[in-house]
């Protein structure tokens, strides 16, 4: 497609879908090393697409196969702080004999794209391109400049991605003062009269760690008072059942406020287990951002069955509030004992930021314009983003990528899960919204 496609009347609505399903087709899946496929070919598209409509794209690989494109747009008074829009274009990995349709055929049925990456992220990557290109085709300018940012190993923490450009190529973002990244900005249908849109103003902290004992090698026919597994699965085991305390950071009470007048009856967060399960899906992500958590993912240990070995290992996904990584931390060592020793992997920080400005104005009159019972709220996201490197650099970041979901719909079990999709309609919705948002920013 082409600039002169404007004369065709081709418009963001028109080809948001293809150029999601184009981006499903392309696997780029992370595996947390070197290993995938990488997501060259995904920067490259993106490239393609931007440059058609008069842009200059750079792309920036930080090891070979992960790359990330960049691009700014000149807005109407560039002496205003400019706008980041960010997005991610590695997807996890996906088993396609779990799944309904292939996870990268891009697939639509029942009025859905289907495939690994359909609301993380590829449908926002996706609804940024169909704005850009409407845009630039129209020759409507931003308020203010727009850098773009579609980056590589978000899944696996931005090492090659977000954070490879912010610490070598800080220049990309002069400027930027404010960010929109993922999951936010999608709608919680309370009733006929009210649905609520969940914007992203924090985001847990997290450690991802490996913890190892040492005991004493042997036989397994004698008996052994320091079997290394033993005194691991016990430590795991304490980890794994132990019941975090409520912690009620400003997000969280901000949203429990806000969903208090939306069901018209207070919330009491120590007593959370009535009020959950009228959430539905998201329940699952607003559970979690009212404790610190964490999840045993992986055990490792020994090389043959009569044998006791020296060491055992665990991997924890660690997950702590704004504010109480001193506590986590100091609780995780109390649970798990002084014979575990444990490593982070990899650690990042929690963020929050207040729900107020002209940007959160902007969110509330373009899902207003096109939801006339939209209210914005914020929530906290018990995941982590790309937003935590770009806080690096002082850029404010929210999670706003706009979509109207049907209310049956799952949307949390579709990050990371079998048979992801998103609705047609969500993806035109959302860019109708961004394109609004713009101009409102």
């Amino acid at each position: 497609m082409s600039v002169t496609d404007t004369a065709k009347g081709v418009t963001g609505e028109d080809e948001v879908v293809d150029l999601c399903r184009d981006l499903i087709r392309i696997d780029t899946s992370n595996y947390g090393d070197h290993s995938g496929p990488g997501e060259r070919k995904a920067a490259e598209y993106v490239a393609e697409k931007l440059a058609e409509v008069g842009l200059e794209p750079q792309i920036f690989e930080s090891h070979k196969g992960r790359a990330s494109t960049v691009a700014r747009i000149e807005g109407e008074d560039p002496s205003r702080p400019a706008l980041l829009i960010h997005g991610h274009t590695d997807v996890v990995p996906a088993n396609a004999a779990d799944w309904t349709h292939h996870p990268f055929s891009g697939e639509i049925a029942d009025g859905c794209v289907w495939g690994r990456g359909a609301v993380d992220m590829k449908d926002m990557d996706a609804m940024t391109l169909a704005v850009v290109r409407d845009r630039m085709r129209s020759g409507r300018k931003p308020p203010r400049d727009v850098v773009l940012a579609f980056l590589a190993d978000e899944e696996a923490g931005g090492t090659y991605g977000a954070k490879h450009l912010v610490h070598k190529h800080p220049e990309l973002f002069e400027g930027v003062t404010e960010a929109i990244g993922e999951v936010g900005g999608f709608s919680f249908t309370v009733n006929e009269k009210l649905r609520l849109y969940l914007v992203e103003t924090a985001e847990k902290g997290m450690h991802w760690m490996r913890l190892t004992v040492d005991g004493t090698a042997g036989h397994g026919s004698m008996t052994n008072d320091d079997n290394a597994i033993t005194e691991l699965s016990e430590a795991v085991a304490r980890l794994g059942r132990h019941t975090w305390p409520v912690r009620v950071t400003k997000t969280v009470r901000a949203f429990l406020d806000e969903l208090s007048d939306a069901l018209g009856t207070e919330l009491d967060p120590e007593n959370m287990e009535e009020t959950l399960p009228k959430l539905g899906g998201i329940a699952r992500m607003i559970g979690t951002t009212l404790r610190n958590s964490a999840a045993p993912t992986m055990l490792g240990a020994g090389y043959k069955v009569n044998v006791i070995p020296g060491q055992a290992t665990a991997h924890v996904d660690g997950r702590f509030l704004p504010g109480y990584e001193e506590e986590f931390l100091a609780d995780l060592d109390r649970i798990l004992g002084p014979r575990v020793r444990r490593e982070d992997v990899h650690a990042d920080k929690a963020l929050e930021t207040d729900f107020d400005g002209r940007l959160v104005d902007a969110m509330q009159l373009a899902l207003g314009a096109e939801d006339p019972i939209a209210r914005a709220v914020p929530y906290m996201l018990s995941g982590g983003t790309d937003a935590k490197s770009f806080d690096d650099l002082g850029i404010r970041c929210f999670g706003f990528a706009p979509l109207k979901l049907p209310p049956e719909l799952d949307f949390a079990g579709m990050f990371h899960g079998v048979d992801e999709r998103v609705p047609v309609d969500g993806l035109k919705f959302g860019v109708r919204v961004l394109d609004r948002f713009l101009d409102a920013s």
